[in-house]
């Protein structure tokens, strides 16, 4: 049983918070909080697995609790939050939030009926996942020597994220040299909130991370990020890839998707394709990769020592489609090396 501390000032919200979360049978709502205080005094009173943590409270407020969470208890935090507050949601990142979701604009109950299985799921892997303090994104010490001599033409290297990727691609891309060819990154977040996600990597990369346009050019040395809450696809012909925007589709689970991210970069790029999983629970990337591998791509996966939750990466390497599997530590010299071996992949 995964017991579950519900911390919100909104006696509606509480309400239709718990009462989602204890749909699932294996989900138990412990207590709720009305505001920082209490969700203080309640995790050390009954240590729940998780906290769904509202940000906005009278007192003390959501930051603090995860500072005090931080330095104290470290039980995983899922952020419920407005549309509004995306600074506050990456700034509740930062101090070891693990995921969040995103309260409906209107205060009817179906439309928070629509966020249950997303809010469940996050719970779930929050249950699962390695406290963010721990361990989950060491610091990363870029590749020696200077940048790939120069990546086969065509060379596109692929990414997939999930719970814990926004930490670990804060590590990641700062520890990559400029490639001579486009990195594109699937992270599982909703619309809205991926253009300040680039930017914020933008920030820490040592090259332009970019929130992905359709139809822009994927040039060598940038990085581009999926739009929230739309798929992204790598069409084109080596080496003038180009991105493709999509609208998600009502049957969707994941949008954006990694799988098919992955599977356009092995149709574009066949061989020359790099597809990279890192940390988040469920199976998305798991087709994609067995897909790089018929083309005569690599793949690697983010090991458990590291990874805040292992279900993608973990699902990816049972494929038997993945080259190796990494702690994040290791991984942007593993993609220097796939780039550099004989000018690119195979």
């Amino acid at each position: 049983m995964i017991r579950v501390l519900v911390v919100d000032d909104s006696a509606f919200s509480r309400v239709t918070i718990s009462r989602m979360v204890q749909k699932d049978p294996e989900l138990k709502v412990v207590a709720t909080a009305v505001n920082g205080e209490e969700a203080i005094r309640l995790a050390v009173a009954h240590r729940p697995d998780v906290i769904t943590l509202d940000l906005e409270m009278p007192g003390l407020d959501g930051f603090s609790v995860l500072r005090w969470l931080a330095a104290n208890l470290r039980i995983p935090a899922i952020v419920v939050s407005s549309r509004q507050g995306r600074d506050d949601v990456f700034r509740a990142l930062d101090l070891g939030a693990l995921d969040f979701v995103l309260k409906p604009q209107a205060h009817a109950s179906l439309e928070y009926e629509r966020l249950e299985s997303t809010l469940v799921e996050k719970v779930r892997a929050a249950a699962a996942a390695r406290y963010p303090g721990e361990s989950a994104v060491p610091a990363v010490v870029p590749p020696p020597g200077a940048a790939p001599r120069s990546a086969r033409p065509g060379a596109i290297v692929v990414i997939g994220a999930s719970t814990g990727g926004p930490a670990a691609l804060s590590s990641l891309l700062p520890a990559l040299p400029v490639l001579g060819c486009p990195i594109v990154v699937a992270q599982h977040m909703p619309a809205g909130f991926t253009g300040l996600f680039a930017e914020r990597l933008s920030r820490v990369a040592g090259f332009p991370v970019l929130e992905a346009r359709d139809g822009q050019l994927l040039q060598p040395g940038r990085a581009y990020v999926a739009p929230g809450g739309a798929h992204l696809d790598v069409v084109g012909g080596a080496p003038a890839y180009r991105a493709r925007v999509a609208e998600r589709a009502g049957n969707d689970l994941y949008s954006p998707s990694v799988d098919r991210l992955f599977r356009s970069a092995a149709a574009a790029a066949g061989p020359r394709a790099i597809a990279i999983v890192l940390t988040g629970m469920g199976s998305d990337g798991r087709d994609g990769v067995l897909e790089i591998r018929r083309v005569g791509g690599k793949a690697i996966a983010e090991s458990e020592e590291s990874a805040v939750v292992f279900g993608m990466p973990r699902e990816a390497a049972l494929s038997g489609a993945v080259d190796e599997v990494r702690p994040l530590v290791e991984i942007p010299e593993a993609i220097v090396r796939l780039l550099n071996a004989d000018g690119g992949p195979p």
